[in-house]
């Protein structure tokens, strides 16, 4: 399975590694590392995990207060 992040899931994310790297050194590695984990969550079992509408659904990160919104699309 591939994935891509839309635009603006890209600009959100590179502004939460910008935020956690100007909190504490090593925690934006520590997110970004959580973020992939998550990924990885989804390809593995994408249709396991919480539904929020007929069309996507949300990852929770294990140890940060975001979830990744995803949907599944056969191409």
């Amino acid at each position: 399975m591939s994935y891509y992040f839309h635009e603006e899931a890209v600009t959100e994310f590179l502004q939460a590694i910008k935020y956690y790297e100007d909190s504490e050194t090593g925690l934006d590695i520590r997110f970004s590392e959580e973020i992939y984990a998550a990924i990885q969550r989804i390809c593995n079992f994408p249709f396991a995990l919480e539904k929020i509408n007929s069309k996507t659904h949300r990852c929770l990160t294990e140890k940060f207060s975001y979830g990744v919104l995803y949907q599944v699309h056969d191409d």
